[in-house]
């Protein structure tokens, strides 16, 4: 077993690479794993943790737009479902197709047959036919207000629950392809010379090392960041305009639909409420937020409208603040764009060259999607004159959920067989970790601390938290119990958990009982300002 020094992270002092990416999200994960693939020599640089900003506050849909179609953008949502579905056949673990349910109560400001001919129209961008949901839908029609004549309607779309998991697997291809990563390392200057970007200067924030970097490009992919990255370029209008979406998690309740549904609030805004890691995700909002991103919380008044939407939608079910497992926000990075109403704003991505900035090879990166980063990776790569060919655009089949589960359960037997762990802990590791759940099988049959549970309430094991840090550039505790192996975001966790795991943990690592005890803090702390607990919100609401 490799101790926690054999992960130690040389300096880079003096090095130079063909890129450079600022900002560890779904999109510079994206675009730096291209780039390492495409031959160029890259480096991925970011101040927290890789996905610890947008892209693990965000509602975990992989979608196409629906919505998009009312703005017209149909090019954005034929590219987004092409997206959607080579990540279905790529990463069939990860990301699933998921039903969604439309309720629409008469009067709303859409009719029946635009709803119709809407996703009729999103359909056949799809090339799909959603399998019938006539019983979710009986479920959802019990449960809605009886004194209005409801219409439900039904579409298909896709879910990663997890999309730490995907930026991990992709950082882990990256590296197999020369990529260099480095998370908690901030970069303090962009350095120019003749009007184009030549070094960065990075202060590594595990061991306070500040060392200077060569570059022959700077990607900065770091979405709500994207204006203090660029400060000193002298821009008289900022490039992106923050949007706070804010989310409540809540226990299941019974008789509640096993698809996800999609409505709208008193105020006409889409809310969803979907399935999520044995919970109801509950989201999202739309404020303008110009603070930090990383402190970002939801506001009362965001977790009451999420709330008052829920017992709008299902008045029989009596849901109250004392209900909410947790709360949480992330900022979009979109487009800055005074005066416009949120849902009018456009959700593509787009490039931005500051050349005319005097930083010739200084891109930024404004917007993006979970489901799209693959795609303006490749866009991105173009611009820098690297080879990346388009995802295959054919109508190939993509999994279906039986298929799925018979392969998860042929992982599941392999990795029990050749691990000796439980079933259940086989299949949640085959869940996560897809074909790489069988190597990480192997390593923890040769001992028995790696085959014990995270935590007393989890399936998962420590060797998936060990391999987190040997693979995975994962640091500390929060690392690991927040994106690796987020076990930490289920419903059941506590102080105990936390301790119960930093002990196992830190004995495979080899950590010395103060590390142990920093880390188990230092967890603590950001946890609980990533995810409001329900207390705090029950009483900020009352």
């Amino acid at each position: 077993m490799e101790s926690a020094s054999q992960c130690a992270r040389p300096t880079l002092e003096g090095a130079r690479f063909g890129v450079a990416v600022i900002g560890g999200g779904i999109n510079g994960v994206a675009i730096a794993r291209q780039c390492a693939r495409a031959g160029r020599r890259t480096l991925l640089l970011e101040q927290e943790d890789f996905a610890s900003g947008t892209t693990g506050r965000s509602t975990r849909i992989i979608h196409g737009g629906l919505r998009y179609l009312e703005h017209g953008e149909l090019g954005l949502v034929r590219e987004a479902l092409r997206e959607r579905q080579a990540l279905l056949r790529e990463r069939p673990h990860l990301v699933r197709r998921r039903s969604f349910l439309l309720p629409l109560e008469p009067g709303g400001r859409h009719s029946a047959l635009a709803i119709r001919a809407g996703l009729w129209l999103y359909g056949a961008f799809a090339h799909s036919r959603p399998a019938c949901a006539a019983e979710d839908a009986a479920k959802l029609e019990r449960l809605l207000d009886a004194g209005r004549a409801w219409s439900i309607f039904h579409y298909e779309d896709a879910q990663c629950e997890f999309p730490e998991r995907l930026v991990a697997e992709w950082l882990v291809e990256g590296r197999l392809d020369g990529l260099v990563a480095r998370n908690h390392t901030q970069v303090l200057a962009i350095e120019r010379q003749d009007r184009a970007v030549r070094s960065l200067i990075v202060r590594d924030r595990i061991n306070g090392e500040e060392y200077r970097i060569a570059a022959d490009a700077v990607v900065n992919a770091t979405g709500p960041w994207a204006d203090r990255v660029t400060a000193d370029l002298g821009r008289t209008r900022p490039m992106i305009g923050g949007m706070r979406g804010s989310h409540i998690v809540l226990p299941r309740f019974e008789g509640a639909p096993q698809a996800a549904v999609y409505s709208e609030a008193a105020d006409s805004r889409p809310v969803f409420v979907i399935p999520w890691n044995g919970q109801l995700l509950v989201g999202t909002t739309e404020v303008r937020d110009d603070g930090d991103p990383s402190r970002t919380q939801a506001s009362p008044a965001e977790i009451e409208y999420l709330l008052s939407s829920l017992r709008r939608l299902f008045p029989a079910i009596p849901f109250r603040h004392g209900d909410i497992v947790y709360a949480f926000a992330g900022v979009r990075p979109l487009p800055f764009t005074p005066g416009a109403e949120p849902s009018a704003i456009s959700r593509r991505s787009r490039i931005v060259d500051h050349s005319d900035d005097g930083a010739a090879g200084l891109w930024s990166i404004v917007g993006g999607k979970l489901t799209t980063a693959a795609a303006l990776a490749r866009e991105m790569a173009r611009k820098l004159g690297l080879a990346a060919p388009d995802a295959a655009d054919v109508d190939l089949p993509c999994p279906q959920a039986d298929g799925i589960d018979s392969a998860l359960t042929h992982w599941s037997r392999q990795v029990a067989r050749m691990s000796g762990v439980t079933e259940a802990s086989a299949r949640a590791m085959a869940e996560w970790h897809g074909r790489r759940a069988l190597p990480i099988a192997r390593w923890a049959a040769s001992d028995e601390a790696l085959r014990r549970p995270i935590c007393p309430h989890s399936d998962h094991l420590v060797a998936e938290a060990v391999e987190a840090v040997r693979c995975e550039c994962a640091v500390t505790l929060a690392d690991i119990l927040l994106r690796r192996v987020p076990v930490a975001l289920g419903g059941c966790w506590s102080d105990e958990c936390a301790a119960h795991a930093a002990r196992n943990i830190g004995a495979a690592l080899h950590w010395e009982p103060r590390r142990m005890a920093e880390e188990t803090e230092n967890f603590e702390q950001e946890r609980s300002r990533f995810l409001t607990r329900a207390p705090a919100v029950a009483e900020n609401a009352a």
